[in-house]
This record gives structure tokens, sequence and C-alpha cells, in this order.
């Protein structure tokens, strides 16, 4: 049974972070079931870890490429079979023999379960009965503290949304399509086993479905990738990117929803707003060669600003995520707020750092498929875009209740609003049709809208008759309109 993913993207350390995973040169029974036991644990909600056998290590990452003798293969992988019916409650990896650089390496997958907490044994001595609840922090296996056992209890009462049953589902509502392109797409070695093998192990080794052979469910993160309609389990499971041309107090609304497959509606719905809002302004300058080019919204920002949306909403509120797109601002908005381990004075000043992510395994599928990375990176990741871009700093904010989070990005200060845009265009195509002394008596007039003909006649060295024969033209024209009397009242300009 195959892993749903491969061997060279876990050595790269590009999708799993390195504290996800354990090298070992050989297979080490007491150390190794530590290891497995604690990935089952994922007391952080990481999604579990890898362990990968014939790799010799180097502060925690892979030094060369040792391999596993052929021979010696088998009698692993049997070992590991018996030594995992040590861990209570029952729990087995999921295992893979696999090929890279012309080596045989064994990769060992353990994705966080369903019963925890587990318990190994201490030691492999005949005479050890003690078992520990072994816990991964950072890249090392430990024996939890009291206070960290308390958290194992209380995480076997909160399996996390993405990672719960659907008791609603059945098998029948995971598209084998959508799943086989997401295995090609990730370069999993899977893919080929899946052309094949039975469609409920398949689901089984991707860990999308309960294990229970009686009651096979699909999970709430297999529904949310791999069904066509996961709007039927999960209302408002979609992205709405919604447009005010003229401000929140204009009449034109221009809506798009964008649903289906996570994966899909975020590709969708970043693609829509490439297209149809992001601008790039070239400006020559003079005596140098290179034109300086930037963008009214550098992509990078909003792509990881979505990704991280789709990444923590809570499927359980009936909230769609909501990209409003404003004459200055883009604000995206998800539901519900930010962890009460991320402050609002972290918030305000970039420094945030959480290891206990709302839907670890959503956050996997994503990173997988190059839509987010997941390490506390975001935030960085958006700011960086957006000082390459020469933009503001953004906004991340928080209700105190925690029930929404928003992060408002700003137009680059050279693009102008949408709006003033509008204005400038109305204005020369009216300013086009008045001489140049109706221009005159115009910028008094927006000066001082409450200037009367006489003040008009005195600011401008014009004689009352002019002013007023000018001010006729203007009402005659539909540019300005006076509102109450004739010295209390003010002028409107009409544009």
């Amino acid at each position: 049974m195959g892993i749903p993913t491969n061997i060279k993207t876990l050595l790269s350390g590009n999708v799993v972070e390195w504290a996800r995973i354990e090298f070992k040169e050989t297979w080490d029974a007491e150390a190794s079931l530590k290891t497995i036991c604690a990935f089952a644990n994922d007391i952080d909600n990481w999604g579990g870890g890898y362990l990968v056998i014939g790799v010799r290590d180097k502060n925690g990452k892979p030094d060369s490429f040792m391999g596993v003798s052929p021979e010696k293969v088998d009698g692993y992988l049997k070992d590991m079979l018996n030594k995992c019916k040590l861990i209570q409650p029952e729990y087995m990896p999921i295992t893979e023999v696999t090929e890279y650089q012309g080596k045989t390496f064994i990769v060992v997958w353990a994705p966080g379960g369903s019963v925890r907490p587990y318990a190994s044994p201490k030691t492999m001595a005949k005479d050890n009965r003690e078992k520990i609840y072994w816990i991964r922090k950072m890249a090392s296996t430990i024996a939890p503290t009291e206070e960290e056992k308390r958290d194992l209890y209380s995480l076997a009462n909160n399996v996390p949304f993405d990672d719960r049953i659907n008791h609603e589902a059945n098998i029948t509502d995971l598209n084998i399509t959508l799943i086989q392109s997401y295995l090609k797409e990730v370069g999993s070695s899977l893919y080929e086993d899946s052309l094949s093998m039975n469609f409920v192990e398949l689901c089984k080794s991707m860990n999308i479905v309960n294990t229970l052979p009686e009651y096979t469910k699909p999970k709430n993160v297999g529904l949310m990738f791999f069904s066509l309609n996961p709007e039927r389990f999960f209302p408002y499971a979609q992205i709405d990117v919604v447009q005010f041309p003229a401000d929140l107090g204009g009449d034109r609304i221009i809506e798009n929803a964008f649903r289906g497959p996570l994966h899909q509606q975020l590709r969708a719905a970043l693609q829509y707003i490439q297209n149809s809002v992001i601008q790039e302004q070239v400006i020559k300058l003079p005596d140098v060669a290179e034109a300086k080019r930037f963008f009214n919204y550098p992509y990078a920002a909003i792509e990881e600003a979505l990704s991280n949306a789709v990444y923590h909403k809570g499927y359980d509120v009936r909230e769609p995520i909501e990209v409003r797109v404003l004459p200055d601002r883009i604000e995206i908005l998800s539901h519900p707020g930010a962890d009460r381990s991320i402050t609002e004075e972290g918030l305000r000043t970039y420094r945030v750092f959480n290891r206990r992510y709302r839907n670890r395994r959503i956050g996997e599928f994503l990173k997988e498929m190059h839509l987010t990375e997941g390490r506390n990176t975001g935030f960085r990741k958006i700011l960086n875009a957006l000082e390459h871009n020469g933009s503001p700093k953004p906004i991340f904010e928080t209700d105190s209740e925690r029930l929404s989070f928003a992060v408002t990005l700003f137009m680059h200060h050279e693009f102008k609003p949408q709006n003033e845009v509008i204005n400038e265009v109305i204005n020369e195509v009216i300013n086009a049709d008045l001489s140049e002394k109706e221009l005159t008596i115009l910028s008094e007039i927006e000066a001082d809208p409450e200037c009367t003909i006489q003040g008009l006649a005195e600011r401008t060295s014009m004689s009352r008759a002019t002013v007023e024969r000018i001010v006729k033209s203007l009402k005659v024209k539909g540019v300005v309109v006076r509102t109450g009397s004739r010295k209390k009242g003010r002028w409107m300009v009409s544009l």
C-alpha cells in the first residue's frame, strides 16, 4: 500500500516539514516504535509524520542515502508489524518500499490516529511493562509532561473537524477521477496503483476514510477535496469575490461565487482575481533604460492571504470566505477568527507564531499542490510581496470573540482608486467642452461651494454680469447646481 506523496518530495523538505520526518539508517525497533507512536499521538495536529529507513541524518536532515539491503527489507517489515502490535490502542502505520537513486528505502507513514492517545513500551526489554504516551516536539520524540498528557486526553475528545468521519456521506460520494488527478499532480506512487487497486483500499491508504471494515465512511477532508459537490455536506464552503467599483456606498456590485473541491475553487478564484482585478503599471523614467513596473496588488500576497483563509477556515461555520474588492483596497474575510494563542498585538506588529493548526489535513493537501506552505510563513510571504511591489503594509485583524479574521491589502499608492479614475475621465470630457472662463469659475466654486455671485466676481476680477452669464451656462450644461438661497445657499458640482 502506497503513501500519499513520494520519497523525492519527502527528502526535499519543501512540502513536509523536517520536524515531521525521522531518518534512520536501519530499522531500530525501540527508537522507531517511539517515533511512530509520537506521530500517531500528533499532539500539535501536524497530521502525523514519516519515518524513512535507509537514510543517515545530520541535525534532523538527510545527510547521505545509504539505502536498505534488499535481503533485509522483508525482515524489517515483519519485525515492524510485530512491534507495532505493542502500541495501545491498536495502531498500524502505512508502509511502502520505494526506490530512489538506484537504492531501496522503506517509508513509514504514521498519520494522527483517531483513538489517541497511544502508548508504546518504554524499552524493548523482556521485563519492561511500562508504556509511555510518546509525543513529538519539534524534531524530537519525548515523554510528555503531566500537562501534555492532559492535552493528549483532550485531543482524544476533540478530533479536528477536517479529520472527522462524516456519517451523512457514503464512499460513493468520493470521486475516483478527482483522486487520481490529485495523485498524478503531486507525483505520488499511489497514482499507478490507483488504476487497478480496490477503491476503498485506495481511500484508506490516503487516510480519507475511516478504517473500520464494517463501517466505511469518508472523512470530511476527503469530501472537501474529492467530492464533486462538497457544498452538500459543508454549506457555504465557497469563496465569494465581491467587487464594489464605487465603494461600499455605491449602487453597483459585481458578485462571483466559486464552489467545488477546495483546491479547484481556490485556483478558480485566484485566476479570476488575477484576470479582472490585478493591473500592472509601467512608468518610463527619463535617462533610465529600464522602466519602473509595479502592480496595484502583488499576486503573491493575494494568493497567500486567500490560500491561508481556505486553510484556516472553520468548515463547520456556515459562512463563505469573502473577498471584497474596493476602489483602494482588498479585504479577505473568513470565519472563525485566529487561535487564542495569537494576540491582537502580535497581529499589529506582524509577530505571530502558532503551531496548532485548525485544519492540518487540509493544509497537507494544499501543501502537496504548492498552494500554501503552512509553516508560519504566510504573514512573512505577504509582507515580502507587498514590500517588493512598493505597496503599503497590510492589516491583520481578529475580533475579541475570535469569530472572524480579516486581511486588508491596500492598493499601491501610485495607482488611483477606480472611482477617482472615473471622475477624472468625466472631468476630461466636461472640461473639453468648457471655455477658459468657465473653468476658472468652476475652479472657484469647487474651492468654496458657499461663495456668492458677487464673491466670484471679486475673486476672478470679472464683472457681475459676466459671472452670471458663465454660471448660467454651467447650469445649462449640468455642471453646477445651486441649493438654498442666494446668500446662504451652496454650489454642488455635478460630475
